[in-house]
Formats: C-alpha cells, sequence, structure tokens
C-alpha cells in the first residue's frame, strides 16, 4: 500500500479477498459507486474467461473506505483492464476523482512491473493522468439504457420498428425464459458452437460456458419457438446495479420471427422489476441504437513502455492507411479489396 498526499491509498489483488472486512467494505463501496458492475466486483476472480491470464484489482481507498476500483488481466506483456466496449472500472459517487485515479494508476504501475502496454478504459475522463504520460483516446461509447424510468417509458423509447418486431414475436408465440439447468445450458452451447462455426471462431469448451453461467452475476434469457430453443442472449449484472449485455447466439433459420428483439425486451422488464439501475448494451451499433438509450462514451488511456513508443507508432500507421484507403475513389476500393482477397 502506498500513501499520496491527499491520504488516499491503494491495495492489489490478486484472489477473492479471504479478509470479510475487505469485502464487506469493496461491497459496500459498489453500493455507493457509479456504474458497479460484475468485472469490478469480488466475483471477478470467479471468471473461468480470466483464470488463467493472472486477474487483479486494484482497490483506492480513502481510510476505511474503497473509493475505487479497476480489474484487468495480464497478456502477452501487456496490462488490459476492460474494453472499448466494457470498462472495467468504477468510482464512488462523491470521490474526488483525481486523487482516486491517481491512487488506481499508482496500483498499475506497480502491478505491471516489467509490461510493455498498459491499458484501461473509463466511464469518465480523467483529465490528470497526461503527467504520467498516459494518452487519451475517445471511443465511440455504447447505448445504455437507464432502467429507472421503468418499462413502459423504455418501451416507448424503442424504434418504431423494434416496438413492431417485438409485438410480431410475442403474437408468433415466441416466449422467453431464464435457463436454470444443465439441460438448457447444453441447449445454449449447441447454439453457441454452431454460431461459432459461422464465424470462424473457436468456441470455448462446454464445461468452461457451463461454469461462467452457474455464476451469480450471469443470466442466460432463452428464446424458445414451439418449445425449441432458436436464440439465446446472456447478460452480466452486480445485483442492484448495473447489468451489461455480454453475448447472443442464435438460429439463423429463425431469425425472421425476431427472437432477438423479444429476448432484448424481456431483459429489460426483467431489470426493472429486479431494481437494476442501468442497461450497458455494450457497443453503439444500429441494433442497441433501436432501443434508445443514450451513448454514454467511453475513454481509452493508454501507455506505452516501449523504446520508440512502438504500440502508438503502429497505431498511427494504420490510421493513417485507413484514411488513405477511405480517400480513393469506390471503384479503387473495390479493386484493392479483390486484390486483398486474393492474398488470404
Amino acid at each position: 500500500m502506498e500513501d499520496s498526499s491527499t491520504q488516499t491509498t491503494w491495495t492489489i489483488l490478486h484472489s477473492y479477498p479471504d479478509d470479510i472486512g475487505v469485502e464487506d467494505r469493496w461491497r459496500n463501496f459498489l453500493a455507493r459507486a457509479d456504474f458497479a458492475s460484475h468485472y469490478v466486483s469480488p466475483e471477478y476472480f470467479r471468471e473461468p474467461f480470466v483464470r488463467d491470464k493472472r486477474p487483479f484489482v486494484v482497490l483506492a481507498w480513502e481510510g476505511e473506505r474503497v473509493v475505487a476500483a479497476l480489474s484487468g488481466i495480464h497478456e502477452e506483456q501487456q496490462l488490459i483492464c476492460g474494453l472499448m466496449s466494457r470498462p472495467q472500472i468504477c468510482f464512488d459517487k462523491t470521490v474526488d476523482l483525481a486523487a482516486a485515479s491517481d491512487a488506481l494508476v499508482a496500483g498499475l504501475f506497480n502491478e505491471a512491473e516489467s509490461e510493455k502496454l498498459i491499458t484501461f478504459y473509463s466511464w469518465a475522463p480523467l483529465n490528470t493522468l497526461s503527467k504520467y504520460g498516459y494518452r487519451c483516446k475517445q471511443e465511440e461509447g455504447v447505448v445504455m439504457l437507464d432502467l429507472t424510468k421503468g418499462p413502459d417509458e423504455l418501451f416507448r423509447q424503442f424504434s418504431n420498428t423494434r416496438r413492431t418486431d417485438i409485438r410480431n414475436a410475442i403474437k408468433g408465440g415466441l416466449e422467453v425464459v431464464i435457463a436454470g439447468t444443465r439441460d438448457e445450458f447444453r441447449a445454449y452451447y449447441e447454439i453457441y458452437a454452431d454460431w461459432c462455426r459461422r464465424k470462424k471462431i473457436t468456441p470455448s469448451s462446454f464445461d468452461v460456458i457451463e461454469e461462467a453461467l452457474s455464476l451469480q452475476n450471469r443470466r442466460l434469457f432463452l428464446a424458445r419457438h414451439e418449445g425449441k430453443i432458436i436464440a439465446a442472449t446472456i447478460i452480466r449484472l452486480y445485483p442492484g446495479a448495473m447489468i451489461e449485455y455480454a453475448a447472443n447466439s442464435s438460429l439463423v433459420e429463425y431469425l425472421r420471427l425476431k427472437p432477438n428483439d423479444l429476448l432484448q425486451w424481456r431483459i429489460v422488464e426483467w431489470a426493472c422489476r429486479e431494481g437494476y439501475t442501468r442497461y450497458s448494451l455494450g457497443g453503439a451499433h444500429l441494433f442497441v441504437r433501436r432501443m434508445g438509450g443514450s451513448i454514454v462514451p467511453v475513454y481509452r488511456y493508454r501507455l506505452d513502455r516501449t523504446w520508440l513508443h512502438r504500440y502508438e507508432l503502429k497505431e498511427a500507421l494504420e490510421k493513417s492507411g485507413r484514411n488513405m484507403f477511405n480517400a480513393l475513389p469506390d471503384n479503387l476500393k473495390a479493386r484493392v479489396r479483390r486484390a486483398l482477397k486474393g492474398h488470404q
């Protein structure tokens, strides 16, 4: 633990806290925090997806009170804390943001040791971090629903096409349930594995998926038609705070029935009943924009510790290349795409 001039301190955890006092103070903080979520809770250390990536959590303290939390992993000489679609950071609503963020950064330096790149994402701009060499990039952000408005008001904010698709899905006999049995997990896994084959990515094993779905901070919502499971959506949650859209898989031949639209609506209804305050939709693409809400910006902070800042240089060159490509006439763009496809 290290003190700053503001008496803000930090600790680093690498496993679920053994000290009940630490766990209680951490949970008390989450009840006061903005954007409290599963990945900044003690249950983060029970995540099967990060188990082999040296997960850690930095907690910032003011006296005996936790006032900020940041979680991350080690991967390929990098320290990675979240994604642009999923910041893994939150602050007490009343905290001195500069002092708390300084404490988190000090903890990150300690955790990083010789790692070459430190990256984390934040829901809020942390303007004091430039003094440590961090560069800030504002990402597109994510669509966020204010669940305190209630389901009726949220439904009115959906686009006309989304409301129509939901009504048609209900008329078509679709129903949505929360999975709770191994057979339901297995049925979901088959849909998920099929989705992975179509996307040409390697699926996680059933054991890993089952373990993740068994955590108290996840729910698997299933859409059924005539008794057959045809689509599924997973959300992450922290009780009484935020839920997050985590994953979706569907059978292509049933998409005409709009199961994913109904899944999202039933999730909103359920979350409002259960007292959740926010729903992060994990992106700002058209499907989620049709659910209304507002786009909350996300800020990426990155510290490149390599000689000549190789990561920053590579990103700048890639951006320059994209800008040059976008400036080409459409017919030349098509020729370039065909040439690149031929070399795959």
